[in-house]
């Protein structure tokens, strides 16, 4: 009997220092180049556009391995061009980025660490994506955003934590938008602008698109002053190319009791379709990999999936 009771003290002990940290970072050292296989933004036609991508099979996803007969066509949206937000088109005689590095007030550093160039542009440190070019993006190389994940806890009327009957745990609501151009359901950030400070961004998106209001008091103001950090890299969206793609900085602003924005009414702003309180589960499905980011969020407060 007292060795079951150790046993038991033991495995408990070794399940929250080993495994409880191992799955809170499991997306980030999931996400890396030669590891992690880009799967939305490839072999499929490009969003608003009708240029179809080269087949990428996943033996062949990373840049490590041979592919002699890969030929992506180059495609950048035309209304990129032009645009104060976007760079230059490239290879350009009188316009050379500093990769890699805080070029000006245009971050050019990717959280994976220095990526490569081939034919003077930068190379999406994942592998192949079956288009060459900009696509949506505005950037050369990483397009950075950030990405505000707002949760409460679910409550019933009487203002008590529900739980999941078979979890046994509480049940976790997150601000979830629906994305106008492709309606899918997603958390509602934005890109960063240049110069800009990534606590700024995260606190406008969330506004602007959720909200719809650039002011709310002190109250919003005092909510987003301290968020918990969940991830930050590679984003498997659907605009990625072989020369561009989007990075994000996940934090969670968590509304313990209820009584701060998880009381506000939430209104969609203009790039979004739709806004609600969302629960989370294994079930979710959402934009981009944005279902992974919200698990990470989940396994750090031990809530149900």
């Amino acid at each position: 009997m007292y060795n079951l009771f150790f046993i038991s003290v033991f495995l408990l002990i070794a399940y929250n220092l080993f495994i409880i940290p191992c799955q809170t970072d499991m997306l980030a050292s999931i996400v890396k180049p030669g590891i992690f296989r880009h799967i939305i933004c490839r072999n499929n036609v490009y969003p608003r556009s009708s240029v179809s991508r080269y087949p990428v099979p996943d033996e062949v996803v990373f840049w490590t391995e041979s592919y002699d007969e890969y030929c992506p066509p180059s495609y950048t949206a035309p209304h990129i061009g032009g645009q104060s937000w976007a760079d230059a088109p490239l290879p350009s005689e009188t316009v050379q980025p500093k990769w890699n590095y805080n070029d000006g007030i245009v971050n050019r550093v990717s959280f994976h660490g220095e990526y490569k160039l081939k034919d003077g542009l930068p190379q999406n440190p994942m592998g192949r994506t079956g288009l060459t070019g900009r696509g949506l993006l505005g950037r050369w190389g990483p397009n950075h955003a950030a990405d505000p994940i707002v949760t409460r806890w679910k409550r019933d009327e009487q203002g008590e934590t529900l739980r999941n009957d078979i979890s046994g745990k509480n049940i976790l609501q997150m601000v979830a938008i629906q994305r106008s151009d492709n309606k899918l359901w997603a958390i509602p950030g934005g890109m960063v602008d240049p110069g800009e400070n990534v606590t700024v961004t995260l606190k406008r998106e969330f506004t602007e698109e959720a909200l719809n209001f650039t002011d709310k008091g002190n109250m919003v103001e005092e909510f987003f002053k301290d968020g918990d950090p969940v991830y930050s890299g590679y984003v498997d969206d659907f605009r990625n190319t072989d020369n561009a793609w989007m990075e994000t900085t996940a934090l969670n602003f968590h509304d313990e009791d209820g009584t701060k924005v998880g009381q506000l009414q939430l209104e969609a702003g203009d790039d979004a379709t739709n806004v609600r309180w969302t629960d989370i589960d294994a079930n979710l499905k959402l934009h981009a990999n944005h279902a992974d980011i919200v698990k990470e969020v989940v396994l750090k407060r031990n809530a149900h999936w």
